[in-house]
């Protein structure tokens, strides 16, 4: 099993819900299971389960979660599966469910039973052929390199003017510009867009559980500098924070991991830093969308280090997943922002140059936070590595994250 979650952004590039796109197979490995791959599943909603491990309120506060449902698990027992969440779910339909009477009932049935719909992937000359699916969407998503949205929304409002548009593949900040004005238009999706970001928000801010865990461990008389380093590893801002302190103090160190920060900064200039920190207030109840993406990506890549046969480097793949937004962190270009937390040869390379050891992985993440299953199967054949441990290194993260955070 792969399976990503997708940003959809509003008009302001804040994210307003995000898409779970999934699929059982490496079909690059084994093709001839994509034309079997309607009938899996038929008991259970794939992906339902990573949602379920993260919890749907960890993803970002509010947001909605599109969740893909199949011709044969439409049929599914969805409502047992899922009603504690049912208010945040859009259930996600595609052509592959026709415009037969039995799908028409489950659909609104659905519907009767609180579940918002939406359908993608429906040809211009199937709009009229799905009329009575359509009646009962709340969603259509409009692939913009497909269809011509400005004829598009001219055809929805007249006939379903109840239907939020969503605009897909938008392919570049220029072409999002011209479409957000366009108040037919309500949320927008696109790959230039993986890592949200907010204006007025893209300062890290450290969590309170990290601050009052950190005070109880460095105010203890003897306390160990490594549990204090995994501790800061679990917020950016901090990480970020105690780097800036070990370059002021250890001039050209290359810092390999956050217990290699702590170990250069001593216990004792530790405690004071982190009691200076705690002194600031710079705390939040929840982490901005920066600070989950580059966790997340942190942790994923730790996690697939033995399966790049880069255990030994975990470390230091840790810091290449929380440092890639860092330009963002920063607002400055990537280089200059890697320069001032001075991180090793190794991940610089990896971020900007997308080569040496580690690139592989960052490589990889980057793949699979897109959902380019073909690309993401093409390297799973190159390094020899299959589809269950890579689901497995995901859950691992996601639920890693729940657990810190609620």
């Amino acid at each position: 099993m792969l399976a990503t979650l997708i940003p959809f952004f509003d008009k302001d590039m804040k994210v307003s819900a995000y898409s779970l796109f999934s699929q059982k197979e490496n079909y690059l490995l084994n093709p001839e299971l994509a034309g079997m791959a309607v009938l899996d599943g038929a008991g259970r909603i794939d992906g339902l389960d990573i949602i379920q491990n993260i919890g749907i309120d960890t993803l970002s506060p509010e947001s909605k979660v599109f969740l893909p449902i199949g011709p044969i698990n439409v049929f599914a027992d969805i409502e047992s599966q899922s009603s504690d969440m049912k208010d945040r779910l859009v259930l996600l339909c595609d052509n592959s469910i026709s415009n037969r009477d039995d799908y028409k009932k489950r659909l609104k049935q659905l519907k009767d039973n609180g579940y918002q719909l939406a359908m993608m992937k429906l040809p211009v000359a199937e709009f009229e052929n799905y009329k009575d699916i359509l009646n009962v969407m709340d969603y259509i998503i409009l692939d913009c390199k497909r269809v011509d949205v400005s004829k598009a929304k001219i055809y929805f409002a007249h006939q379903y003017p109840n239907i939020k548009i969503c605009v897909g593949n938008v392919e570049n900040q220029e072409m999002f510009d011209k479409l957000k004005d366009d108040d037919a238009f309500d949320i927008f999706e696109g790959k230039f867009y993986r890592i949200p970001v907010t204006k007025g928000q893209t300062e890290i801010e450290p969590l309170k559980v990290n601050y009052l865990e950190l005070m109880k461990i460095v105010n203890d008389a003897d306390y160990e500098l490594t549990e204090a380093a995994d501790i800061i590893g679990r917020d950016t801002a901090l990480v970020l924070s105690l780097l800036e302190m070990v370059n002021r103090i250890a001039v050209n160190s290359e810092v390999t991991s956050i217990r290699h920060a702590a170990a250069i900064l001593g216990q004792r200039e530790l405690k004071k830093w982190i009691n200076t920190v705690l002194t600031k207030e710079l705390c939040a109840d929840r982490p901005n969308e920066i600070t989950r993406i580059s966790l997340l990506r942190a942790k994923f890549a730790e996690c697939l280090a033995p399966s790049f046969g880069l255990a030994l480097k975990a470390s230091e793949l840790f810091l290449l997943g929380l440092f890639s937004v860092m330009d963002i962190v920063l607002n400055v270009p990537l280089p200059e922002a890697l320069s001032r937390v001075n991180v090793s040869k190794d991940i610089s390379e990896a971020l900007i140059n997308h080569k040496g050891e580690l690139a592989s992985v960052y490589e990889f993440i980057l793949a699979y936070e897109n959902a380019d299953w073909q690309e993401v199967g093409r390297l799973l054949i190159v390094h020899n590595i299959d589809t269950n441990t890579i689901y497995k290194a995901y859950t691992e993260t996601v639920t890693w994250y729940k657990d810190m955070f609620f």
